[in-house]
């Protein structure tokens, strides 16, 4: 199997999971879908981060597409480590992001409903931080990105990366301060956002 063709078996594998089984069990377990949709007004902040992760996804898909049809060349030829480095946290990715959204249980949502009260998750994955299922994806585009080193799929793990800071910082992080003040103030105080210790909300 070539290596476009591989990356992108990975990538139909980890959209499968964390889109269509995690979405299947919730909607099987709560009756509904759990999908909110782009938040905020068109052209707002929240909404562009919203329109950036989608961008992230398509750009991902396209880049497997593209190279393995020859439409893109990569832009470095990866090396034997490069590309068994990039499989590893692929996989990790992939299991960890599926580990951490079981972790939401019924509280798992995609997009923020501002009138929905949902509890606050504070254990299984989310004890080490406070978004682990937005750190585990990244590190699936990262492990993606070793495996197809062109302009698409680095275009779309910048993409990707922008989408969370804005997701969590101007959309996530402000509806859960208003849901569950100081209990959520307290909980971010010393879990951190992306990376264990980082990211702590201070005052």
């Amino acid at each position: 199997m070539s290596r476009p063709h591989l990356a992108l078996v990975l990538l139909v594998i980890f959209f499968g999971i964390a889109f269509g089984l995690r979405t299947w069990q919730h909607l099987r377990a709560t009756g509904s879908t759990g999908f909110h949709g782009l938040s905020g007004r068109p052209g707002s902040l929240e909404w562009i981060g919203g329109a950036l992760f989608v961008v992230g996804v398509v750009l991902s898909l396209l880049a497997g597409v593209a190279e393995a049809l020859g439409w893109i060349a990569p832009l470095w030829s990866p090396p034997p480590w490069a590309l068994a480095l990039g499989v590893v946290l692929t996989l990790i990715g992939i299991a960890s992001t599926y580990g951490a959204q079981v972790s939401m249980g019924s509280a798992w949502r995609i997009g923020v409903n501002a009138d929905e009260r949902t509890q606050l998750v504070t254990g299984g994955a989310f004890r080490w931080v406070r978004n682990p299922i937005f750190s585990c994806m990244l590190v699936t585009g990262l492990g993606l990105a070793l495996l197809l080193p062109n302009s698409l799929s680095l275009a779309g793990l910048a993409a990707l990366a922008i989408a969370v800071e804005i997701q969590v910082r101007a959309v996530e992080e402000p509806h859960l301060l208003r849901v569950h003040g100081q209990r959520y103030r307290d909980y971010a105080s010393r879990v951190g956002r992306f990376v264990p210790g980082l990211g702590l909300l201070r005052g």
